[in-house]
């Protein structure tokens, strides 16, 4: 929830214009009033996303963002089960994947968030959490096509901590393990990693094996950041 429409228009002209055409697959996110105003300036390829989406379908439910409106816009994906979702609005896992659902149906890739707090990872709950909230939060007709996950250890989401090299390799080696257990194409799935990426560490954490991509936080904000986040991914 940041930044004027004014703001927005030229960060998604200048993601855009740093954006080369033989690339990684770039994808802006902004928040739902400035989506037309973003859309507007992307090009080359620059895809446009959502932050979140409602759990119900069109109808009289004032105040919220449907799939198919989403869809209607343009977005190609919308973020859903953000930790900040999660622990500031008391989304469940069931919330999570009736959101994704509706996203699919749509024709709307979700990009679904998953990670555990600090305390959950100090008390080596770090797997058990991860585990429950894939087969809570994936719904049962994902595929490796349809949906995004991104592992975002909330302890390190704004607050500058990064988790180690070691730690996001174990994770996403365990998230995509448990993902073939469900599902055939598991291989071709992309689990990106979101947690304070930046200029600074994203060639490393991107250059891990199973890590496909960022879902970039504070560093998004600027497109200078942002690119040179970008420009970290080896294609």
């Amino acid at each position: 929830m940041n930044g004027t429409l004014a703001a927005a228009d030229a960060l998604a002209a200048a993601v855009s214009a740093g954006v080369g055409a033989s690339g990684p697959e770039v994808a802006v996110c902004p928040p739902f009033l400035h989506l037309a105003a973003a859309k507007a300036k992307l090009a080359n390829g620059v895809a446009l996303g959502a932050q979140d989406v409602s759990l119900r379908g069109d109808g009289a439910f004032t105040g919220e963002i449907s799939a198919p409106m989403l869809a209607d816009m343009g977005c190609k994906y919308v973020i859903v089960g953000h930790s900040e979702r999660r622990q500031y609005f008391e989304e469940t896992d069931h919330t999570v994947a009736a959101k994704a659902t509706k996203a699919m149906e749509a024709g709307v890739i979700p990009i679904i968030c998953v990670g555990e707090t600090l305390a959950q990872r100090q008390t080596g709950q770090t797997e058990m959490v991860i585990e429950s909230q894939l087969a809570g939060s994936v719904p049962a007709h994902a595929t490796g096509q349809n949906v995004v996950i991104a592992y975002e250890p909330v302890w390190a989401i704004g607050t500058g901590q990064v988790a180690t090299v070691a730690q996001i390799a174990e994770v996403h080696a365990q998230i995509r393990a448990n993902l073939e257990k469900r599902l055939a194409d598991a291989g071709v799935l992309r689990i990106i990693y979101g947690g304070s990426v930046k200029p600074e560490n994203a060639s490393e954490i991107l250059s891990l094996a199973d890590v496909d991509g960022a879902l970039v936080g504070g560093a998004s904000l600027k497109a200078e950041s942002f690119l040179a986040i970008v420009n970290a991914v080896k294609v």
